[in-house]
């Protein structure tokens, strides 16, 4: 159990190397990742021979039908950025509020703005460069406090880490679905009191409808309090009426974004399926608009395989050091410490929600997702039976890391991008009430977790005839190393 400290430690560093070096995260990981290699193969604790897995591994992973959204989101993004799509939407949506809330009018908008980017953007940090280009810019130029405006361009930026279907939700889907069947398979092999119950392993569709309904109630307190704290504006002139693009953009954006959000959520259309929509409409809009040009499209597509290069090196990297530090027993660690907590498992939630929250200062959610979920996701879930209550704990609580200061995520970019550059203290000011209103829905989903299973279709369990017996657990975990989809498979109907 020694090497599995080891890895731990190897994490940690890893962990602090990106917090103050400034390195690219998969630098970071792969070259962490070499040096522990190196130590485990020189002490004898890693078998060389099972390193030549690492390429069929990694191969069989970007062959996932699930990583075609990498390059839609993506796509999506820089469409959405050289289009000036977002320009209209947040000119449109502050016009229209002024005549009813003319103080919060410009920070409602932005909230909007982000509630419609979450869904097609997927990441944090895509939507953030999004609002500090459009919103931020006008509310500088209104006068608005920096500290105030950075907290706003975070507050709207981490929508995307709960508002289906992003990017976030459908790799954590991924990710807690292979979680999910390890938990259940590591329950039978430790012979837990609830080992023999009939669990249903968690796909996508569930944490997406498990998510809808806390993250709706979150998103009104967040406008509710925007009502209350906006700074009072000084009296101008009526904002006029809307322009022919403003319309078009208020009236036909949020109506296909409500659309596939409502398909989606019913199962009807797949969370990909929906980005390729998305990317699709926006191309016809660029092409009938006469805005997206030759020399525009090389941009964009540029742009969006930059990005998507750069997600596939972080997943590649961090499939690398899960190996190792799967190798080195580090999985078999947070077992054993897991196991401690056994009978608690509110206890046990709250302990992998405080590590997600610390990680969350460090990491982005792509980086979370590929790397600790996997370690910390599979013990938790051998004592807890609904993933998709878990999950969307674990959404929560990647948003609240990301908007703590000083070394949260959003909040740290949010700064970078204000000038004059605010002050950490000033921008938690703003921040106490939306973290509070934050942590009350928090405590809401783990008082009540009918919460996330009012709009669930499925049910968490199975019928008594359809439980899973452990040799179908070791054939679904065989399965489940080359996925091509993000669906489960279900146990036949005659077994």
């Amino acid at each position: 159990m020694a090497t599995g400290w080891f890895g731990l430690a190897l994490l940690l560093l890893a962990l602090a190397l990106m917090m103050t070096t400034g390195w690219p995260t998969y630098a970071v990981l792969l070259g962490v990742c070499s040096a522990g290699t190196v130590v485990g193969l020189a002490s004898g604790a890693i078998d060389a021979a099972v390193l030549g897995t690492l390429p069929a591994r990694i191969v069989g992973l970007l062959d996932r039908d699930l990583l075609q959204a990498l390059a839609l989101y993506a796509l999506v993004g820089a469409l959405l950025n050289r289009l000036m799509l977002a320009d209209s939407l947040y000119s449109g949506l502050d016009r229209a509020l002024r005549r009813r809330a003319p103080s919060a009018a410009p920070e409602l908008a932005g909230l909007g703005l982000g509630l419609m980017l979450a869904p097609m953007n997927g990441s944090v940090g895509a939507s953030l460069m999004t609002l500090a280009r459009t919103a931020d810019a006008r509310w500088a130029a209104e006068g608005r406090a920096p500290a105030r405006r950075a907290a706003m361009v975070a507050l709207a930026s981490t929508l995307g880490v709960i508002v289906p279907p992003s990017l976030v939700l459908l790799l954590l889907g991924d990710a807690m679905l292979q979680a999910h069947t390890e938990g259940v398979n590591l329950a039978q092999s430790m012979g837990l009191p609830h080992a023999g119950a009939a669990v249903r392993i968690v796909n996508t569709q569930d944490i997406l409808q498990a998510a809808l309904l806390p993250g709706a109630v979150l998103l009104v307190l967040w406008a509710v309090l925007i009502l209350l704290t906006a700074p009072r504006a000084p009296r101008s002139a009526s904002p006029g009426p809307l322009t022919t693009g403003e319309r078009i953009a208020l009236g036909v954006v949020p109506l296909v974004i409500l659309v596939l959000l409502s398909l989606v959520a019913i199962g009807q259309v797949r969370a990909v399926e929906a980005a390729a929509t998305a990317g699709m409409l926006l191309l016809c809009w660029g092409v009938l608009s006469r805005r997206l040009t030759g020399a525009l499209l090389r941009t964009v597509l540029d742009e969006a395989m930059s990005l998507t290069g750069a997600l596939f090196a972080l997943l590649v990297a961090a499939t690398s050091f899960s190996l190792l530090l799967r190798l080195l027993g580090t999985d078999r660690l947070a077992v054993q410490l897991m196991q401690s907590l056994q009978g608690h498992p509110v206890v046990a939630t709250l302990t992998v929600l405080g590590v997600l929250l610390a990680c969350a200062f460090v990491l982005d959610a792509f980086e979370l997702i590929f790397l600790v979920v996997p370690i910390v996701m599979p013990p938790l879930l051998a004592q807890v039976d609904d993933a998709a209550w878990v999950s969307t704990l674990a959404l929560f609580a990647l948003q609240a890391g990301f908007l703590l200061p000083p070394f949260g995520y959003a909040v740290v970019l949010a700064r970078g991008h204000t000038s004059p550059r605010p002050g950490s203290w000033n921008v938690l000011a703003v921040l106490v009430p939306y973290l509070v209103a934050l942590l009350l829905v928090m405590g809401m989903v783990i008082a009540w977790p009918a919460t996330t299973r009012w709009l669930r279709t499925a049910p968490a369990t199975l019928a008594p005839d359809e439980s899973l017996r452990p040799d179908q657990i070791d054939q679904l975990m065989r399965e489940m190393s080359t996925p091509s989809d993000d669906t489960p498979p279900e146990p036949p109907p005659d077994q």
